[in-house]
């Protein structure tokens, strides 16, 4: 009976993922327009931030149940699961253009956050000042964020402009015109996604824990795809509906945020430890998925449908490595 119930709060979960993203996408694509910023940094900020805010979560929560080891391996599982699962999905879904200012300017500075990130951790523990060092960089993050809406070029910024024909298309479907209305659709759907991990990891974590697997693995593998499910059907959802520009800086802007804010502010609370085989396979593979992304988007400024089956294929091998390889 406890296993039914776990399985009837992790599919309760999902449910609440599915139709609090739906509820999301359309009031963040409405407050870009109505306040005449770019969809990108929407998906930079409000999005990337909402679909955090279980990572976040957990983190605390791990922390303070001196489990620390379990937050470390879920932002890296789910930071691996971003670009390898969600990015992979979304370019087979519909391939995404990437403008160049994006080559030049996000990716880079995702992997510079990687490159210190893996830094970190190699050190053994994550220590409160690391972690200082970390919440400072997601405060800095968030001011350049709304200096680039302001002052950069929108057309070097976005993914993708929205052309007039679609944006009377959405509004005819339907889509929120109200500035305030738009403010509750974003806040409803992050209140249904958090609410919707949060039941779908718990019951995941339950039947996990019935099986005897370390709490590190199942950080690495469960709770970094539970956490990373409002990514995965915000971006599915996202790259549906065209907003391909929202989708691929909902995966940026969330691995920036998972490495900046959850590490950052979960290390403030007390120290993480870091496993072993974190330092000697996930760690690597995580700065590896990054690294490509670079070539992968500069690459014609497309992310394909081919190099997103590539990417699939890449986080299905990582998985079975892991379950094969978990008693190590």
């Amino acid at each position: 009976m406890p296993h039914v119930i776990s399985l009837l709060w992790l599919l309760l979960g999902l449910a609440l993922l599915v139709v609090g993203a739906e509820v999301m996408i359309r009031g963040a694509t409405q407050l870009a327009k109505r306040l005449g910023v770019p969809t990108f940094v929407i998906g930079l900020t409000v999005v990337a931030f909402g679909t955090s805010m279980p990572e976040l979560a957990t983190g605390v929560g791990a922390v303070l149940k001196e489990e620390s080891n379990l937050i470390v391996g879920a932002v890296v599982g789910s930071n691996v699961a971003n670009i390898a699962l969600v990015l992979g999905l979304a370019a087979l879904i519909r391939p995404a253009q990437v403008r160049g200012g994006v080559v030049r300017r996000e990716v880079p500075m995702l992997i510079a956050i990687t490159v210190a990130f893996v830094a970190v951790l190699f050190g053994g523990v994550v220590h409160r000042v690391e972690a200082g060092f970390l919440a400072a960089g997601f405060v800095a993050f968030i001011i350049w964020t709304l200096y680039a809406s302001r002052h950069l070029n929108p057309e070097d910024s976005a993914l993708v402009i929205e052309t007039e024909e679609e944006s009377k298309d959405e509004d005819s479907n339907g889509a929120t015109k109200s500035l305030p209305l738009a403010g509750v659709f974003i806040v409803l759907g992050l209140a249904m996604m958090v609410l919707g991990s949060d039941r779908a990891v718990e019951g995941a974590e339950q039947l996990a824990t019935a099986f005897g697997v370390p709490a590190f693995i199942i950080g690495l593998t469960l709770v970094a795809f539970g956490t990373s499910l409002p990514e995965v059907v915000t971006t599915g959802v996202a790259a549906i509906r065209g907003h391909s520009d929202l989708a691929v800086g909902n995966v940026l802007g969330s691995n920036i945020f998972n490495v900046l804010c959850v590490i950052g502010i979960s290390g403030l609370i007390g120290p993480l430890e870091v496993p072993e085989i974190a330092l000697r396979r996930d760690a690597w593979v995580m700065l590896a998925l990054t690294l490509i992304l670079l070539p992968i988007m500069a690459t014609r400024f497309t992310i394909s449908r081919k190099e997103g089956c590539v990417l699939l294929a890449a986080y299905a091998a990582y998985i079975t490595a892991v379950g094969m390889g978990w008693s190590i």
